[in-house]
């Protein structure tokens, strides 16, 4: 851990929802716990006022949009960073890092490290090398971590650091159980999904997230003479209702519509995830890490997926009962068959942990700052 205090500005294209966001919150927390300066500069977005009230400070600066006139943004840039004099630079997206390596190039005097995140399988290429060029380049996963230098041959394995993301265990203890207020008025709510077996699919309204292979799932074990009911978290979206609408219009033709509810994204995904018999996890593009997998997994929630990606590395170390091959529907629904009638029991969760990731990161920044 760092001996001295730091000053650490993190690059993004802006504090709204995903995974490059909620990594950024969570480092700026640790930093500013361990008496650091924590800076975000970032086009802004609804995870500003809790990232300022962790302790953090942010600066907005719109260095994420895909855009010519962005580039303008390299000056305004190093006369902040010549203003605020960080210790560390730590781009997490492609744009950004252009725009960040750019701005550090024509600083005057010692120029801060630059630290880079690859958060996703980015299309290889020039545009995506950037994030390669960090003194020490943080993949989230070792799949991640084999993109990479299956890619870019060239990079020095020494150069990589492989640091997952982690959840907090306290947001999702084992064995957690929604009170029965709660029970109660989610039920009510949604009276199509009380009593049978209830499946969880947590994603964004996008066809890559496998909406369409959950509800196929659905059909196939009704067939089997399951009663088993259907959540597709968080997939009603603003911009999404065509693609909703098909699948709304698949579960009709399946003949599953009265077992199935869609929902916008919620805040209670852990008591949701407590009152689920199992939890899919069916993008068929390979995800770069697997969050869902490992809540669910820490609150002893069976997980059943596609055994790809992050979230196949993830099932193989820790719940290979739950791991089908891409795209075998009929394995999926063999195995679903089995987890709802005798679930394999789920091992606590001993890796994974968000203050794993901080300390990771934390300590990685004092190895490239070196000896004080």
């Amino acid at each position: 851990m760092p001996t001295r205090k730091l000053t650490v500005v993190q690059l993004l294209p802006a504090l709204n929802a995903g995974g490059v966001e909620r990594s950024t919150l969570e480092i700026g927390a640790a930093l500013a716990a361990a008496g650091h300066r924590s800076i975000a500069i970032s086009a802004g977005g609804r995870l500003v006022e809790k990232f300022v009230a962790q302790g953090s400070e942010h600066i907005t600066l719109d260095i994420g949009r895909k855009s010519l006139a962005t580039l303008r943004h390299v000056w305004t840039l190093r006369r902040l960073l010549a203003a605020i004099r960080p210790d560390i630079v730590h781009a997490r997206s492609r744009l950004p890092a252009w725009i960040g390596w750019y701005a550090l190039r024509g600083l005057r005097g010692t120029r801060p490290h630059f630290v880079t995140t690859v958060h996703g399988l980015n299309s290889p290429g020039r545009y995506s090398a950037i994030l390669t060029r960090g003194e020490r380049v943080i993949c989230v996963s070792n799949t991640l971590r084999d993109y990479v230098l299956q890619h870019y041959p060239g990079l020095d394995r020494a150069r990589i650091a492989v640091i997952p993301r982690g959840i907090d265990p306290a947001e999702f203890p084992r064995d957690s159980r929604a009170d029965e207020v709660w029970r109660a008025r989610f039920f009510a709510e949604f009276p199509q999904l009380a009593g049978g077996k209830l499946l969880t699919l947590s994603g964004r309204g996008t066809r890559l997230k496998g909406h369409r292979d959950a509800v196929d799932l659905l059909a196939n074990l009704r067939a089997r003479g399951i009663d088993a009911r259907l959540l597709l978290l968080g997939a009603r979206e603003a911009g999404r209702e065509a693609y909703i609408a098909e699948v709304e219009a698949l579960a009709r033709e399946r003949g599953v519509a009265d077992r199935l509810a869609i929902t916008p994204p919620r805040s209670d995904v852990r008591e949701v995830y407590s009152v689920s018999d199992l939890v899919l996890q069916l993008s068929t593009q390979p995800e770069s890490f697997g969050r869902t997998v490992v809540e669910a997994l820490s609150l002893g929630r069976p997980v059943l997926g596609w055994a790809h990606g992050g979230v196949g590395e993830l099932l193989a170390e820790l719940y290979p009962q739950g791991s089908v091959p891409l795209g075998d529907a009929a394995a999926l629904t063999e195995r679903a068959v089995e987890l709802l009638r005798a679930p394999a029991p789920v091992a606590p969760l001993e890796k994974y942990r968000l203050a794993d990731m901080q300390t990771a990161t934390l300590q990685l920044y004092a190895d490239v700052i070196g000896p004080a």
